[in-house]
């Protein structure tokens, strides 16, 4: 079955087997964060299914679905057998099925471009050559006995590259044999799917997989939650047959294998750990806490938070909220005498590091901590360039990288603008005295 072919075919099912009770709505956390009325949780999971059928519905349905960020909250509640958040991903599907075929294409075809030239500027200004090799998916000889797994980077993540390069670390602590895939070559598909273009994203997504099956792995490791939603739940149910490989995030993998870290994580780390906490990825948040509790010396905070989204990217519909979400966990972290808060994704290190600037704590991603515990350090590149918070001075920090990559400079100056300074969801505020923090 293709692609589009098995997404109009869950799209029936689902039509077919909901039946409108309102607990994917009820559950949901996003009309709190933005402001929808949803009390008739019933009328709007109906709208729904009028969008699936139809590409529009009642407004209260429509901006439900624009505002879902994938928190995954309605899996666990439905009761009818079928995936809500997959219902609101066809759903948006749906309404741009009308839309120009040639203009959707190529629509996704410059956001793909987009992320790719960020992926390879960014990665190499902070990576030596022998660094982005590994980091990058080898060719792979055709009698190459099965790894054991293969660890699974998505795209993005090679933004900050630091992140990688720990989990490599581990990995290679914990003796595992594995392969690396991921980068734009391995792309999940889900910028083409975000924008209409299932076709082209079922190719990409299918191709990725497929050499996930060539290497014979029984296990694949996901460390970006995107992915793991895109191919878990849109792309394999496609593939013919069953898939032979299971499919779950690094953090749950790093909590089943708890018993061989603890040894490895003889260093004190004495800290006060908050956590920028998600759900969606079910598992990963619980995981991370767990591994963080493990780690000797560290005092785990839990800052009593709202998980909305499975990462900071999947709440581009509701700015507001997301802006309004970070700047109450920097103030809970604040006021809970935290000298740590940590992240879980990518993503969110991305948009949250350069505050370390103004606050009385550090920024950092959980593997760093995981990693310090077993006298593992990887500079965080992409923190010190953001804080920098000048363009021609992270111009003049990097020209070594700049040169020994032979990069354009007017094409690393457009990215730092645009994907390093530009995002940035809560603007920043000055010093920590200044701002009263």
């Amino acid at each position: 079955m293709d692609f589009k072919t098995s997404l109009a075919a869950r799209a029936a099912d689902i039509l077919d087997r909901c039946t409108q009770c309102g607990r994917c709505v009820d559950v949901c956390p996003m009309p709190e964060a933005v402001g929808l009325d949803v009390s008739d949780s019933k009328s709007v999971a109906s709208g729904v299914l009028e969008i699936l059928r139809s590409g529009a519905g009642p407004e209260a349905s429509e901006a439900w679905v624009t505002a879902c960020s994938g928190s995954g909250h309605c899996i666990e509640a439905c009761q009818d057998g079928i995936n809500p958040r997959l219902m609101v991903h066809l759903a948006r599907l749906s309404r741009k099925r009308d839309h120009d075929e040639i203009a959707v294409r190529e629509a996704g075809k410059a956001d793909f471009k987009k992320m790719a030239r960020a992926v390879r500027v960014l990665s190499r200004l902070q990576l030596s050559p022998e660094e982005l090799a590994r980091v990058s998916r080898k060719a792979r000889p055709a009698d190459a006995p099965a790894p054991d797994l293969v660890f699974y980077t998505g795209c993005n993540v090679l933004r900050t590259p630091h992140i990688v390069l720990l989990c490599l670390d581990i990995l290679d602590r914990l003796d595992v044999n594995y392969e690396v895939y991921g980068g734009p070559s391995d792309c999940c598909g889900i910028i083409q799917m975000r924008v209409g273009d299932a076709p082209n994203a079922g190719r990409q997504g299918e191709r990725t997989v497929d050499r996930f099956f060539g290497t014979g792995a029984p296990e694949v490791l996901a460390w970006c939650p995107t992915c793991q939603i895109q191919l878990g739940e849109s792309v394999m149910p496609a593939k013919e047959p069953e898939d032979p490989f299971g499919m779950r995030m690094f953090a749950t993998y790093l909590l089943e294998r708890i018993d061989d870290l603890k040894p490895l994580m003889v260093h004190p780390v004495h800290k006060r750990v908050g956590l920028h906490e998600h759900s969606g990825a079910m598992g990963v948040t619980e995981a991370v806490v767990a591994l963080l509790k493990a780690i000797p010396g560290l005092e785990y905070i839990d800052l009593d938070l709202p998980r909305i989204g499975y990462m900071c990217t999947a709440l581009k519909g509701a700015p507001d909220a997301k802006r309004d979400w970070h700047e109450a966990q920097l103030e809970a972290a604040a006021a809970a005498g935290a000298t740590t808060l940590a992240g879980v994704y990518h993503a969110c290190h991305r948009d949250l590091c350069a505050h370390e600037r103004d606050w009385p704590f550090e920024v950092v991603n959980y593997m760093e901590l995981i990693g310090e515990s077993m006298g593992i350090t990887r500079p965080d590149v992409f923190k010190r360039l953001k804080m920098l918070q000048d363009v021609e001075a992270i111009m003049a920090d990097s020209a070594d990288q700049i040169a020994e990559y032979g990069l354009d400079e007017d094409e690393v100056r457009d990215v730092v603008l645009q994907d390093v300074l530009g995002e940035q969801s809560l603007p920043l505020r000055g010093s920590a005295v200044e701002a009263g923090a």
